[in-house]
Order: structure tokens, then sequence, then C-alpha cells
């Protein structure tokens, strides 16, 4: 089994049903799973859209990550993705932030995710579920990731209406 770290968002639509019904569909995919805090966060890059809810689950699986890939491609698609504009809006992005000890790159996947230790967003929700996890090919934790972060986009834990 490989523990793996996945990043959950969403701005588009109901935000909060967008994420409930990804955790189900992850907590009935995967036998061992845990989920972090949820976040609202600003948005990053492209800026001129809604803000998110993001969060981080740890899972573990028998997948390879090219299967899980499909995995997470397919839940996005089941829940309404529509791929019309890069780093845009959208009603669910699902991103494989590390599998395991696994360091790849190919046209469709990297390992760890590449933008990782850029993003408040993805490495608060991390550090709730591992703050000392060393991802692969890093000599630094992710509390330390997040401390020298130039990521300064406002991420606040988001308390359910």
């Amino acid at each position: 089994m490989a523990k793996t770290y996945l990043s959950l968002g969403s701005n588009l639509g109901d935000r909060e049903k967008n994420l409930e019904d990804a955790r189900r569909s992850i907590r009935t995919a995967f036998p061992e799973v845990r989920f972090s805090c949820v976040y609202e966060t600003e948005p990053v890059e492209f800026i001129d859209q809604p803000w998110f809810l993001n969060q981080v689950a740890e899972v573990q699986t028998d997948l390879s990550p090219e299967s899980l890939l499909e995995w997470t491609s397919s839940l996005e698609d089941k829940l309404g993705r529509q791929r019309t504009i890069p780093k845009g809006p959208r009603t669910l992005d699902v991103d494989i932030l590390i599998y395991d000890e696994r360091v790849m790159k190919d046209d469709h996947l990297t390992l760890p995710h590449p933008r990782l230790s850029q993003r408040r967003h993805v490495l608060i929700p991390l550090a709730d579920l591992n703050p000392g996890l060393i991802l692969p090919g890093a000599s630094f934790n992710v509390a330390d990731m997040l401390m020298n972060t130039e990521d300064r986009s406002q991420v606040k834990e988001y308390a359910s209406a």
C-alpha cells in the first residue's frame, strides 16, 4: 500500500457539497483515509475568480500513480469539472501531491507535485495531517516549507454554516 496525499479544492457551485461528495467517493475507494480541516483560500495565479475551499486527504492505495491519476480525473469529471480556463474556476480539483517516496516526471504527472512548496492552500492542510513529513527528494519538512514559502495568499480555517 502506498501512502498518498491528495489536494482537494472547489470554488464553483456548492463548494461544501462538492468537497463532501469528493470525501464520500474517496472513503468508498480507499480502505484507509484521513482528512485535514477545510480552509477557505484566496485564489493564486488566476486571481479573478471566487475563493476556494481546500483540504488534503491522506490515503492508502494499491493503485499505481498513473491509475490514481485516472481515478482522480474521473472523480473531477463526475462532479462536473469543466476544463475551460487553465487554473480557472472549478467544481472540483484533485491533485496528487505525494505518492509514497516516488519521484517522477512525465507528460501527465509529476511527483511530488511541482508547486506544492509554493502553495499555502496546500501546505497548511498538509501540515494538519503530517507537519513532519519530508517530501521525496527534499531535505526539510512540510512545516519548514510552510514557514519559508513566498506565497502570502490568505488561508483561513473554514467553519461550515
